[in-house]
Parts: C-alpha cells; sequence; structure tokens
C-alpha cells in the first residue's frame, strides 16, 4: 500500500474543519463542557479515548473494507 498524501491532509484538514464547528457555533457550551471533561478523573478520560479509539477504528475499517 502506498503513501497518499494528498488523501492523508485532505483527511487532516477535514478533521481540523470537523473539530472547530462546535466551538466556532457554540463557544459558551463548548466552555461548559471542556470544564466538565477536565473535572472528570483519569479513568473516566481514558475510557473516552479508548471509545474515540474504537469508534475511529471501526469507521476506518468500514470505509476500507
Amino acid at each position: 500500500m502506498e503513501f497518499n498524501g494528498t488523501l492523508f491532509f485532505s483527511a487532516l484538514g477535514l478533521a481540523f474543519i470537523l473539530e472547530s464547528l462546535p466551538y466556532i457555533l457554540f463557544p459558551e457550551r463548548m466552555k461548559q463542557a471542556l470544564t466538565a471533561v477536565f473535572e472528570q478523573g483519569p479513568s473516566a478520560l481514558r475510557r473516552m479515548g479508548l471509545f474515540a479509539l474504537g469508534l475511529g477504528l471501526c469507521i476506518l475499517v468500514v470505509t476500507l473494507a
């Protein structure tokens, strides 16, 4: 499998766009959400991270299959 730089940077750009939308559309709510995340303990943050990782892997597997 060959590295496709155009596809990689397109996906990275799309990720930045999608990640920035909530901050642009709902800045006060995002501030509250981030405060709630910072108040979580390490195990809760780890579970959220593992869930996000698993979801991302599932999306990749379904997309590439």
